[in-house]
């Protein structure tokens, strides 16, 4: 497993934590450890699961990953 720190851009409230988190739930093989404004940290099998399924998981909550650390 791979752990990732997300910066996210866009977000500024509870709410938006709370549909990052729930979009990057859904994704299989991917634990969510933290979400935070503007952040998130993220476990996942680096088989199974792109950085590119990762973006489309923020972007479809509205927000845009900036980077991948």
């Amino acid at each position: 497993m791979k752990t990732q720190t997300l910066r996210i851009e866009g977000m500024t409230c509870n709410h938006c934590v709370m549909s990052v988190r729930r979009q990057l739930a859904g994704i299989d093989h991917l634990d969510v450890d933290d979400v935070q404004i503007g952040s998130a940290v993220v476990r996942f099998d680096e088989d199974r699961v792109t950085s590119e399924d990762i973006d489309t998981a923020v972007a479809a909550a509205g927000f845009v990953v900036t980077q991948h650390e």
